[in-house]
């Protein structure tokens, strides 16, 4: 199958350090081609992949410091995809709306996977208008809002079996991983773990929209505990970081859609201990997998049955659902979809 994958330009695919979308691109870009297809990456031009990269930008955004209008990359991007659109059986977006105006009017089967939040009231008429346009979730939770898309599956996130794997060593303190920021409850973590009387390790950047939060919120609170700072981590740090901790923390307060860092912890063995927001019981499983809680003070008082929690049996759970040739086989049965539909019907004359 002759596969273009579409990902945002604002990180490389994989990222070097945070990016969920880029990461995922990248994980399923990198299985669709292992399972023999020919897949195009239109991603920026430091990215690093086994495909044939279309680089429509020299690097990533972000760390692109000449950069002032990110829209103008993006428009030229999609001309270059608009141009080429006849060289595949299926085109792959993985950038929210952004496609649906130009490509949904011209023959190559497309379908985008929705990688964001969809509870925004201005998204309703987008979708309303696009209605016919057909869609992908990661997480059955982050359709709610939405009911009006034409979702045509959902496919959750998978990582490559041995990206991330158990390290031998104590797991003698509590993880965040990912941003600092209100809606990931990083406020939250530090009161848990100081009730806990457990280190927080935090693997995790400030955005400059969260700076005015973590300057009057978190850093106040710095002093109350154990708390270390580490910065942003990339995937070769990732297996020590989770594998030397006895639970990820994740107190979210938003519908968040999927939340990598769950299953990376499970690839490492290691539970996560979540608030019960958006796409959290989902992935995880109580009690085998992590511990599911309704608010902060039940988060307080769950810290004891992380104990005797399985690391070898969060692996093997992860083993089992979470792989990116799962995922990749999932996506198949969508391009397989959409291809089937766009062709004509036989006629008998």
């Amino acid at each position: 199958m002759r596969i273009a994958q579409i990902a945002p330009l604002h990180e490389a695919v994989p990222p070097k350090l945070y990016g969920g979308t880029e990461r995922v691109v990248s994980f399923l870009t990198e299985e669709l081609v292992a399972l023999g297809h020919d897949v195009t990456l239109f991603a920026s031009g430091d990215s690093k992949t086994s495909a044939k990269l279309n680089a429509s930008w020299p690097r990533a955004l972000r760390l692109d410091p000449a950069i002032r209008d990110p829209i103008a990359p993006h428009m030229l991007m999609f001309e270059h995809v608009a141009r080429m659109a006849d060289q595949f059986d299926i085109l792959h977006f993985h950038m929210d709306y952004w496609p649906f105006t130009h490509f949904s009017r011209q023959p190559t089967p497309m379908v985008t996977t929705l990688h964001g939040r969809l509870d925004l009231p201005e998204l309703k008429p987008v979708f309303q208008t696009f209605s016919t346009v057909p869609v992908i979730s990661i997480s059955d939770s982050q359709r709610r809002p939405l009911p009006e898309a034409n979702f045509v599956r959902t496919v959750l996130h998978g990582l490559p079996t041995n990206l991330l794997t158990p390290q031998d060593g104590p797991r003698d303190y509590l993880a965040f991983l990912g941003r600092i920021c209100p809606e990931k409850g990083f406020d939250k973590a530090i009161r848990i773990a100081k009730a806990a009387g457990m280190k927080l390790k935090v693997a995790a950047k400030v955005d400059r929209a969260d700076a005015e939060y973590y300057e009057q919120v978190i850093k106040p609170m710095l002093g109350e505990g154990d708390v270390e700072l580490i910065g942003e981590i990339n995937d070769t740090q990732k297996p020590g970081f989770l594998s030397g901790a006895k639970a990820l923390l994740m107190p979210i307060d938003w519908p968040e859609p999927f939340g990598l860092v769950m299953i990376e912890a499970m690839a490492c063995g290691t539970p996560v201990l979540a608030l019960n927001r958006g796409s959290v019981p989902e992935v995880l499983e109580d009690g085998l997998t992590g511990i599911i809680v309704e608010d902060e003070t039940s988060a307080i008082g769950a810290i004891d049955r992380i104990h005797a929690m399985d690391p070898k049996k969060i692996r093997q759970r992860f083993e089992e659902r979470f792989t990116a040739k799962r995922m990749a086989e999932d996506y198949l049965a969508v391009y397989r979809q959409m291809i089937n539909k766009g062709q004509p019907a036989l006629r008998a004359v």
